[in-house]
């Protein structure tokens, strides 16, 4: 049998995200469901595209759920393919042990995941995170403040999520129903 990839999307208080599942498991999301998002993934992937909404129904289903509060943690079978070795390495470090309402230091996940590398370097490899939201990388912050985020529309992105996992405490106008 031949691996395929599909795409699905799923719209939320951040936009319509886009994602790219193959039989492995979830390879990308994107915060905007766009034709140059479409095409770059599945370059990338390098697999045929087909139309498979049953095979995306439990991812879609997990980030409705979270939007609504309702899912602290995803249990979503994650292909790795678009990752490097380190990558790959912080980030399953990240997601089997950052839970949901925690937070981590760069330096602290870089420890944690044993990558022998400044705590820069794991800010470039959360910056590149294939698959946002699902793989936390909201959860890591700098030692001095929130750090910086790539997805979205950046770091309002992030302090809102902080805010709906209760991890930051949530400013007197924050609401579920709304985004940043």
């Amino acid at each position: 049998m031949t691996e395929t990839l599909a795409f699905g999307t799923v719209d939320t208080v951040l936009g319509r995200l886009l994602v790219a599942e193959t039989e492995t498991g979830v390879a990308a999301l994107h915060f905007r469901d766009t034709p140059a998002n479409r095409a770059r993934t599945a370059k990338a992937v390098g697999l045929p595209v087909v139309d498979a909404p049953d095979r995306l129904a439990p991812a879609l289903s997990a980030l409705r759920d979270f939007f609504a509060g309702d899912l602290k943690d995803f249990e979503l079978p994650i292909d790795w393919r678009l990752t490097s070795d380190l990558q790959r390495q912080v980030l399953s470090t990240l997601y089997e042990t950052v839970k949901y309402g925690e937070v981590i230091t760069y330096g602290g996940l870089g420890d944690r995941s044993g990558a022998e590398v400044h705590a820069q370097v794991i800010g470039q490899v959360m910056g590149g995170n294939p698959i946002p939201l699902i793989v936390p990388c909201h959860r890591v912050v700098a030692s001095n403040g929130l750090g910086g985020y790539s997805g979205g529309t950046g770091v309002e992105v992030k302090r809102w999520l902080l805010m709906l996992e209760g991890a930051i405490p949530a400013t007197l106008d924050w609401d579920i129903t709304r985004g940043p």
